[in-house]
């Protein structure tokens, strides 16, 4: 048996309990992990507030981030061992669930090893969002030199998408507060501008023909289009409405479910994490009895980082 975070019902942090519930084992190309840490993320509130569809009866499992020991493996795993101290990505949309419990089973290939001087804790914060970030990089295609703005500066997104592109040669334009300016400067941003309505002009006077491409990790939407030159790109996370960029802008979806396999990309977002280019950030640890907490925290808005659930 194993404990799990579960969602009984569509509504507020009051649905939020804990279960107990039997966990297979590992089959072929699969690896059990014993979790001691699961980040909650966006996509857990609106799994909370709207469920996981017809397809899938409650209790639902949320959580896309797990880190902790790998207890058995499958058939055919050779890369990782029992003992290993691990990270993976984890789809919730699954009979099983997701990241939040004790025990969870998932495909080899979503698991690396935890960087270098990483606690569980903060390994937790990496694997989804490092992938949406490298995703919508991927998306955008932006040759070296090429100028990026980043909407959301000093969220956990954000904090992953600027290095990785500073890395990729390109001239990265941030937006946040006054109070968080230096910290969106540490994460490597070029040019540190006024967050809010002002934002698409700010950029504007630094780049007067507009960027080359934006990444909306603010949910700004067709406010952001302003900020991007004629025939642009923008990629965005949470879905798009399919309407047509302002002046030929391209509007290019990051839907991370498609890459929770790369492990290429989980092993270079870890060795980038080991070397102290990505920041891994723990806003607070909760017990699974107070996940409810953990929501609450994201909902308020302002957390810098991740509230991580510790089992």
């Amino acid at each position: 048996m194993s404990r799990a975070v579960a969602i009984t019902a569509p509504g507020g942090p009051e649905v939020l309990s804990v279960i107990d519930r039997d966990v297979r084992a590992a089959g072929a190309g699969e690896v059990r992990i014993a979790v001691r840490a699961a980040a909650v993320n966006p996509t857990d509130i609106g799994l909370r507030q709207r469920g996981a569809g017809p397809d899938l009866e409650p209790p639902w499992i949320p959580g896309m981030d797990a880190a902790g020991v790998v207890e058995s493996v499958g058939e055919g795993v050779a890369r990782l061992s029992a003992g290993d101290a691990v990270m993976a990505a984890v789809t919730p949309r699954r009979p099983e669930g997701g990241a939040q419990a004790e025990l969870i089973v998932v495909p080899a290939a979503s698991v690396v090893r935890v960087p270098d001087g990483a606690t569980l804790a903060q390994a937790a914060t990496l694997p989804m969002n490092g992938l949406t970030a490298l995703l919508g990089l991927q998306l955008l295609a932006l040759p070296e030199g090429a100028t990026l703005a980043v909407t959301g500066g000093a969220g956990l997104l954000a904090s992953y998408v600027i290095p990785l592109a500073k890395a990729r040669g390109l001239r990265v334009l941030a937006d946040a507060k006054p109070e968080d300016e230096e910290l969106v400067r540490g994460f490597g941003a070029d040019d540190v501008l006024p967050r809010g309505a002002g934002f698409a002009a700010a950029v504007r006077d630094r780049v007067p023909d507009g960027v080359d491409a934006l990444y909306d990790t603010a949910l700004l939407g067709p406010d952001a289009f302003p900020a991007i030159r004629d025939g642009g790109a923008m990629a965005v996370v949470r879905g798009w409405d399919g309407s047509p960029g302002d002046r030929g802008i391209d509007v290019r979806p990051v839907f991370v479910r498609t890459v929770l396999e790369r492990t290429d990309s989980l092993e270079h977002l870890r060795d980038r994490a080991g070397s102290g280019a990505l920041q891994l950030r723990v806003a607070e640890e909760v017990s699974p009895e107070d996940a409810a907490r953990a929501h609450e925290l994201m909902e308020a808005g302002g957390l810098r980082g991740r509230a991580v659930i510790v089992f």
